[in-house]
């Protein structure tokens, strides 16, 4: 990690306490931390039980960005890509920051529907992992990570190149959907994206496999 990005999360992290720290009073002893496809509430945990989903889960994905490539066994280094895994750790890290606003800010009684925002939120956070996607190199951590592609380099190669496409595709059109009220059909693509490029792994080994290529 860069120290930059290192001083950013932690200051994001920072951000996420005072927060909590300011809001905790006002908070109800239950408080939401799951709403279903209809917006609803579906799951609700202490309010204790925010520093854990918020500060605590943070400060856990910073350290597993620290300590991932360190623990990577030979030949699957994220060192190849090393500037493309810090883009898409960080991502993530945004992505459940996000998240943990949103927790935060119907806790305190503000009305918003979260289901939407966190189906936007997904969607637009596919689209902007797809973009890179096709710069991931064979790992155990990041990408489409099935028999076949981690098998054959050539296979995983053509797979992170489809499944930026795929990525890509499915959470723009998810996003726009997200934004003009529809919930149901964003998630379907956010699937479709997901599942699509591991079903093409498969079919492209097999036809390697068939041809002697491998």
């Amino acid at each position: 990690m860069t120290r930059k990005l290192v001083v950013f999360e932690v200051l994001l992290i920072a951000v996420a306490v005072l927060a909590t720290v300011q809001l905790y009073p006002y908070l109800p002893a239950r408080i939401v931390t799951h709403w279903g496809m209809n917006g609803e509430p579906n799951g609700y945990s202490a309010k204790d039980a925010l520093w854990l989903v918020g500060p605590g889960l943070l400060a856990l994905i910073l350290a597993l960005t620290a300590v991932l490539p360190w623990l990577s066994p030979r030949r699957f280094e994220v060192d190849a890509f090393r500037s493309t895994y810090n883009f898409i750790m960080l991502a993530v890290f945004l992505m459940m920051a996000y998240c943990y606003g949103l927790i935060l800010w119907a806790g305190a009684g503000r009305h918003i529907d979260v289901g939407r925002f966190v189906i936007g939120g997904t969607c637009l956070f596919f689209a902007v992992t797809g973009n890179v996607m096709s710069k991931v190199r064979s790992n155990f951590y990041i990408g489409v990570r099935t028999p076949w592609t981690l098998a054959n380099q050539r296979v995983w190669h053509a797979t992170h190149r489809f499944a930026a496409k795929c990525f890509l595709i499915a959470g723009l059109l998810g996003f726009v959907l997200a934004l003009a009220g529809v919930r149901l059909v964003p998630v379907i693509a956010i699937l479709a994206g997901a599942f699509t490029p591991a079903i093409y792994s498969l079919v492209y080994y097999k036809q390697l496999e068939k041809h002697g290529e491998l």
